[in-house]
């Protein structure tokens, strides 16, 4: 009979052992974790993440957090996921050093709906290997053969949309004549009315990626949705029809994005799948259009504040090109590789209003960073907004000057509008290339005054004038 007080003592204690033993090593696994707070149940902090643009830029988010946390990583929640925010050029650096060993690639789960329509397909293994063919297409060697056809472009169209106006908009004809020549260029699609198709829904689905993610009719994200849906039908017609080309006569078929991936196959020789290509050929539309677009409107709005940038960018390159060139010649590989205090100006733009914020990583391996554990699952994201603005990288930050990059430029891992490492952004050179040829077209015709001289910036996937950047145009005389 006193047995069972004793047993029951030594339950108690062992219990109690317990209890205190899983309190201890939960608060042990906390205390590793990066500082930081997860805001509300389930939304965590998506809400502050995605107003921030209406409160002032995505800038504050992140550097309130820096302040109150630290300036090297902290930790937060967003889209129902745990994220951890590396910051400054040491957070770039390890998360572009460290891809495929502790973090891969990845969008939010309401993204990858829009784009591929299911997870699996933006996982589908295809996606990797369309990944290695985008990057072999834009590469610099291959891109210049397309650099005349960019040029013909801008000037149809600057002919076409701004030659007949006294005041024009730039952001949306800048819009205007990205997707344009993604179409032409990623598909051979010219036709405008062809290119209609694919532009009503696409601006749907941009629309819809910078909602709130609620799936019921009526909703930008619902209509994102069926966007999505519209253009990968649009697209799966348009592979079977090259298919078709292919088969009957491949020395006629254009040589574009789409072409290029169907005449590729995986390890075994099997061709890529159609839906995983038509999800991947939009993810590009939305990665190229956007952000290019954001950053040639930011240079002209540069350009139009700071008139001797202006005059040394038409002067010192731009005219001097234009004279070098007969009626009919269009703009080359060679030209391009003489702007360079072009691109100087395109960066300082770049820098002060980046095209995009950052990006997102998954961990695919538990690792330490400046003594915080970031858990197998969590996610990561890197950001221009830690070091862009940085007067410990970039002193009198907020000051315009093309100067920082010339010589050697900024150091490594500070200047990232196109991020790093080998999920570098692939188009990169592409946007390169179009923002210059823009640049050469306007300045050469044009001399321009903001119309809005305190426009305010927003910012939703990229950052863009309030009112879209309208201008006021002096043609330059002939």
């Amino acid at each position: 009979m006193d047995i069972l007080p004793n047993l029951l003592h030594i339950v108690v204690v062992s219990i109690s052992f317990c209890l205190v033993f899983l309190i201890f090593r939960q608060k042990s696994t906390h205390s590793k974790l990066p500082p930081g707070k997860k805001g509300w149940p389930i939304i965590g902090e998506t809400l502050e993440f995605g107003t921030a643009g209406q409160r002032g830029t995505p800038e504050m988010f992140i550097k309130e957090r820096m302040r109150k946390y630290s300036q090297g990583l902290f930790q937060t929640s967003l889209f129902g996921e745990n994220l951890a925010v590396m910051c400054g050029a040491s957070g770039n650096k390890f998360l572009f050093s460290n891809e495929k060993k502790y973090v891969t690639a990845w969008w939010p789960r309401c993204i990858q709906k829009v784009v591929f329509e299911s997870e699996e397909n933006y996982n589908n293994n295809d996606s990797t290997k369309l990944r290695s063919l985008v990057v072999e297409f834009f590469k610099p060697e291959a891109l210049q053969y397309f650099i005349p056809i960019m040029d013909s472009m801008a000037k149809e169209h600057l002919e076409t949309d701004w030659s007949p106006y006294k005041q024009v908009k730039i952001l949306s004809l800048s819009l205007k004549y990205t997707f344009a020549l993604a179409c032409r260029l990623f598909m051979s699609i010219t036709d405008p009315n062809h290119v209609t198709t694919f532009s009503d829904p696409f601006n749907l689905v941009k629309a819809g990626t910078v909602s709130v993610p609620i799936n019921i009719p009526g909703t930008a994200y619902n209509r994102a949705l069926k966007g999505g849906k519209v253009i990968r039908q649009e697209l799966l017609a348009l592979i079977k029809e090259r298919k078709k080309e292919l088969a009957d006569n491949k020395g006629t078929v254009a040589h574009d994005l789409l072409t290029h991936t169907l005449l590729a196959s995986d390890e075994n020789g099997r061709a890529l799948d159609e839906m995983v290509i038509a999800g991947n050929i939009l993810g590009f539309l939305i990665a190229s259009h956007d952000t290019t677009s954001s950053a040639i409107t930011s240079v002209l709005k540069y350009l139009a504040e700071f008139p001797h940038v202006y005059n040394l960018v038409l002067q010192a390159e731009q005219m001097e090109i234009a004279r070098s060139k007969g009626p009919k010649d269009l703009l080359n590989w060679d030209d391009i590789k003489k702007m360079k205090y072009s691109w100087n100006v395109a960066c300082e733009s770049m820098r002060l209003l980046s095209p995009a914020p950052g990006a997102f990583r998954e961990v695919i391996h538990e690792f330490t960073y400046k003594g915080f554990t970031i858990p197998k699952g969590w996610k990561t994201f890197w950001t221009v907004h830690s070091t862009h603005k940085n007067p410990k990288y970039f002193p009198d930050p907020e000051k315009f000057d093309p100067s920082r990059f010339e010589g050697h430029g900024p150091a490594p891992y500070t200047f990232v509008p196109f991020g790093g490492g080998p999920r570098m952004c692939a188009g990169r050179e592409y946007a390169r290339l179009q923002i210059l040829v823009y640049m050469h077209n306007v300045v050469t015709r044009f001399k321009w005054e903001k119309a809005i001289p305190d426009e305010k910036i927003t910012y939703q996937l990229s950052s863009i004038p309030a009112h879209g950047l309208p201008v006021i145009l002096k043609p330059h005389k002939l």
